[in-house]
């Protein structure tokens, strides 16, 4: 069973962020910021969503950074995954 995403929806995986510092520092899981950058898992076909086309600008395997707070956060076979809009993807990473 997969995770089919609709319309100008994305699903992602969230990157782990470092564990140290620049300096070596190694940070307990409570001084971790949330991890911005993730990657593509699925990708929704696009289409039009409120009477606008919406092309589909990233693809499955693209890194990307998204908005700090965005999407849905749900879990799946015991992995978690976010769900939000490619609207709230910010950049690809290449």
């Amino acid at each position: 069973m997969n995770i089919k995403p609709l319309a100008d929806r994305v699903v992602i995986k969230m990157i782990e962020a470092e564990e140290t510092t620049a300096s070596g520092i190694v940070l307990p899981g409570s001084a971790k910021e949330k991890p911005q950058m993730a990657e593509i898992v699925a990708v929704g076909p696009g289409g039009v969503v409120d009477g606008k086309e919406i092309k589909m600008e990233v693809k499955v395997g693209d890194k990307v950074i998204t908005s700090k707070y965005a999407g849905t956060e749900v879990k799946f076979d015991g992995v978690e995954y976010t769900i939000l809009k490619q609207s709230d993807i910010l950049a690809i990473v290449e």
